[in-house]
């Protein structure tokens, strides 16, 4: 019975499809095997045989079932998998920049046998390639700016032609210019030109970007010369002057002084905080208290006036105090800066800003205080160039230095560095910590905050809002597998319990105390709620340090002191026969302080069984400290008075960090 086909006919449905059986003696029709692909089966129906195609393994023989045709194979089926791989090409460069090298050949100014020579004295002298070039004569400073401008794809700068204008060089600064190494071109719709030397120096291009509050700062490279000729020019005459730029504000009187004020306009608050001469302010404060050195500044409100000072090798300095008016733009513009709340003025907020100046990463810790009078802020700065980790370079004497390594170097116990706030422990730590660092070890540290990054060392900031405490991530450091271990400070007895467990199960535990000299650790231990015998068991030793200031060697003027100074020292003219006493007299160098740098004088105490017996036995710190200076301690007047002598700090300064010795 036939069937009209439908105008699409289907392909032939496979038999087992329609549950009928296959049959092996049906005739196959004359000619080779389609190529079309078979029809789509439904999910979960059974497979048929195709013919030709190979059964599985261990599969029945089909009776009768005639052998394929050897000259009709079935075809490749289309998959990729199957498919050839297209042939790739060779890799291509990367589209890095380009070396200088290559581009002074490729410009022709010098042939492959120079750049040889060249890159083997850059080498050996440390020298970069393009000053190498220049110094052999090869090419002139034009063609390598040339050269340095098509490496890094910036615009070449003509200083005869682009001349500093007025607005420019009001916004940036002479000491902001100088510490960024820029030269202020134009200034127009929060658009700033500048010419730089140094091609790799744009992340300072970005930082004026946004300390200034612009939307684009656009570099031009020059070369050293013009630009050394330039600066010279544009900035004659124009000496920079907290004072001078605090008269202006003071002249200014658009800005509304409000007295008694007892609520903000947040909006006129940011505009006055974002306005040019506050943010002048602040840069201007923040640079000179980077270039001087400084650890901490300090913006103060007062009743009557709003007090600015930065600390200098301990010592604060005052600057000239700006209007009163402008306390809560100050503080605004700070916290703007630091990513704070600048609508929350009843509670205290922790920040930070990040500048890079000349190269350097200076990390600002931003700390606001609620007072009587308004928001105080104290910024602590953290310049990594200024700091040396070196252990070599703390100035401890020698023989206390040896004997500190061996303490560091041992296998477990607890090494514990004292003193009060700002005399270096964490610096000491640091050093000590760097010395350590080396592959084989898995160093973790917990601190509050982390100051300084070294890279090798695993570190986890304190965070007590989320419970992040010194405690809890002792406890989790252990799991972490460290060799050695380092707590920022030993604060409460939890602490002190969870570090002398790990020392007590094969670490090595770095930590500081906040005590007067090494002997008063032990009590303060005690005094925490630590029993003595635990002491005994993991504490290998204690040093105690402080921080005085250095005599300025290019006004260092030698005197000799008279018996009522030496008294103060607990000296006599006899003991001090044929020593030498320096002091400074004050020059430019040291703004006529007379100092200029700190080091440090330190007290070690290394644990013996003599002084086990006196801990066991519960002793006093006059006990433990006799029994130290018997077993040879040099204390801190000690190491004070030997730095007198080598003529590197001075008697008031002994007197003022050390207690007399009975």
């Amino acid at each position: 019975m036939s069937t009209t086909p439908p105008e699409n006919p289907k392909p032939p449905q496979n038999p087992a499809n329609t549950g009928q059986g296959t049959n092996p003696t049906a005739p196959r029709p004359a000619g080779p095997t389609p190529v079309s692909a078979p029809a789509p089966r439904p999910a979960g129906a059974a497979s048929a045989p195709v013919p030709g195609a190979p059964r599985p393994a261990g599969a029945a023989p089909v009776p009768g079932a005639p052998k394929p045709a050897p000259a009709a194979p079935a075809p490749k089926p289309a998959a990729p998998i199957a498919a050839k791989k297209p042939v790739e090409a060779k890799p291509k460069p990367t589209g890095g920049r380009p070396k200088i090298g290559e581009i002074l050949v490729s410009l022709g100014l010098i042939d492959e046998q120079q750049l040889f020579e060249m890159l083997d004295e850059a080498r050996s002298s440390g020298k970069k390639l393009g000053a190498v070039a220049v110094a052999r004569g090869l090419v002139n400073e034009d063609q390598l700016v040339k050269a340095l401008a098509e490496q890094s794809n910036i615009k070449i700068g003509n200083l005869n032609e682009q001349k500093s204008q007025p607005e420019a060089l009001l916004l940036v600064s002479e000491t902001m210019a100088s510490m960024y190494k820029v030269i202020p071109l134009t200034f127009k719709d929060k658009i700033l030109s500048v010419a730089i030397v140094d091609p790799n120096n744009l992340t300072s291009v970005d930082d004026l970007r946004n300390l200034l509050g612009l939307n684009e700062v656009i570099p031009y490279l020059v070369s050293p010369t013009a630009f050394e000729e330039a600066q010279k020019k544009s900035y004659a005459g124009k000496e920079d002057s907290i004072a001078d730029l605090i008269q202006e504000l003071e002249a200014d009187g658009t800005k509304g002084r409000r007295k008694n004020e007892t609520s903000i306009d947040l909006e006129s608050l940011m505009e006055q905080a974002d306005s040019a001469p506050v943010r002048r302010l602040i840069n201007m404060v923040f640079l000179m208290a980077i270039r001087d050195q400084a650890s901490d500044i300090h913006f103060e409100p007062f009743e009557d006036e709003y007090k600015m000072r930065y600390k200098c090798d301990g010592v604060l300095f005052e600057l000239p105090p700006p209007p009163k008016y402008l306390a809560n733009a100050i503080a605004s513009r700070i916290k703007v800066m630091a990513n704070l709340d600048i609508a929350e003025r009843r509670l205290p907020q922790d920040g930070r800003i990040e500048l890079t100046i000349g190269g350097n990463r200076v990390d600002m810790r931003v700390s606001t205080l609620p007072t009587l009078f308004g928001e105080s802020a104290v910024i602590r700065l953290l310049d990594k160039s200024v700091v040396a980790l070196d252990i070599n370079k703390l100035g401890i004497d020698a023989t206390v230095l040896a004997t500190f390594r061996e303490l560091i170097n041992k296998p477990n116990g607890v090494v514990l560095v004292t003193g009060p706030t700002g005399s270096g422990k964490t610096t000491t730590l640091y050093s000590a910590l760097n010395e350590l660092n080396v592959i084989e070890d898995k160093i973790i540290t917990t601190e509050d905050p982390v100051e300084y990054e070294i890279e090798g060392l695993v570190q986890c900031p304190i965070n007590h809002e989320v419970g992040m405490t010194f405690a809890a991530a002792l406890r989790s450091i252990l799991r972490q597998d460290p060799d050695k271990i380092l707590v920022g400070e030993i604060r409460d007895l939890e602490t002190a319990q969870i570090a002398v467990q790990a020392a007590l199960t094969g670490h090595i535990v770095f930590s500081t105390l906040h005590t007067n000299d090494a002997p008063s650790t032990i009590t303060r231990m005690r005094d925490m709620g630590l029993q003595s015998y635990l002491i005994n068991a993991c504490v290998e030793g204690v040093l105690a340090q402080r921080l005085v200031r250095k005599i300025c060697i290019n006004c260092r003027e030698e005197f000799q002191p008279g018996p009522d100074q030496l008294l103060e020292l607990n000296l006599t003219p006899e003991m001090v026969a044929g020593k030498k006493f320096f002091y400074g007299k004050g020059c430019d160098t040291c703004n006529n302080t007379g100092y200029k740098g700190r080091m440090g004088i330190h007290e070690l105490l290394v644990m013996t069984d003599e002084l086990r017996d006196l801990i066991a036995k519960e002793a006093s710190t006059d006990e433990l400290r006799d029994l130290c200076v018997k077993s040879g301690m040099k204390t801190l007047r000690w190491s004070g008075v030997n730095a007198i002598h080598q003529g590197l700090t001075t008697m008031e300064e002994i007197i003022r960090e050390t207690v007399t010795e009975e």
